[in-house]
């Protein structure tokens, strides 16, 4: 990679420091995605309770709110972060603890290498939007994913698009800003380039707008 992309890559995920990340759940869960993104919290979780399994990986793992709240199908489920900044790790880590997490500081632009069996579904909530490039280019990160389950696992997600969908003048607002900072790169993303690189690489392909999310979901 190059260097301005390296630097693009740790502007995407050194916004979530440890203050961070105590405020993440009332400003963007709280109050982003039911007032501008339009797609309330309570929805995102409905999706993670329709496709989570008992061996189940997270992409991209915020501050485990998901994790926390979901319905595992076992009361003992296998769980592993994924994600490349130490302090989201820690942070879902303390959150989730009862289950005793397995966790891995990784790259998803760069194919993940785990010594561990693979898993039956993979979560990838609100990533695409924090990642450098176009969305045919970022795809990349799906086949790295891909790679880690198991034979007819479950892929499934979140992201916040600007073409395809429709935006309030606040949410455009909100996304100029977060883009100018490096926290999106969303720009050039579409409701139908995501559409098909997914359809590349999954099959049962589904793909739902909420507001400005994208809430999609794929199997292996």
């Amino acid at each position: 990679m190059s260097s301005i992309t390296d630097e693009q890559i740790v502007a995407g995920q050194a916004v979530y420091s440890k203050k961070t990340l105590r405020a993440y759940d009332l400003v963007v869960l709280g109050i982003s995605n039911r007032f501008i993104w339009k797609c309330p919290t309570a929805r995102l979780l409905e999706h993670y309770n329709k496709h989570v399994t008992a061996n189940h990986a997270d992409v991209g793992v915020g501050t485990g709110y998901f994790l926390d709240k979901c319905r595992f199908p076992s009361s003992s489920p296998r769980i592993a972060l994924i994600d490349l900044n130490q302090n989201t790790l820690d942070f879902a880590l303390r959150r989730i603890a009862r289950y005793k997490p397995e966790t891995y500081r990784r790259n998803v632009l760069e194919a993940i290498q785990i010594d561990a069996p693979k898993f039956d579904s993979i979560a990838f909530n609100y990533l695409l939007h924090c990642l450098p490039g176009s969305i045919v280019s970022k795809c990349v990160v799906l086949d790295h994913v891909k790679a880690l389950m198991t034979p007819n696992a479950v892929l499934f997600g979140s992201t916040l698009l600007q073409g395809g969908v429709d935006r309030s003048r606040l949410a455009k607002r909100l996304m100029a800003v977060y883009n100018r900072k490096g926290i999106f790169s969303n720009e050039a993303d579409d409701l139908e380039c995501l559409t098909q690189e997914l359809r590349k690489r999954f099959r049962d392909v589904s793909v739902e707008l909420v507001g400005c999310a994208a809430l999609f979901a794929g199997r292996a």
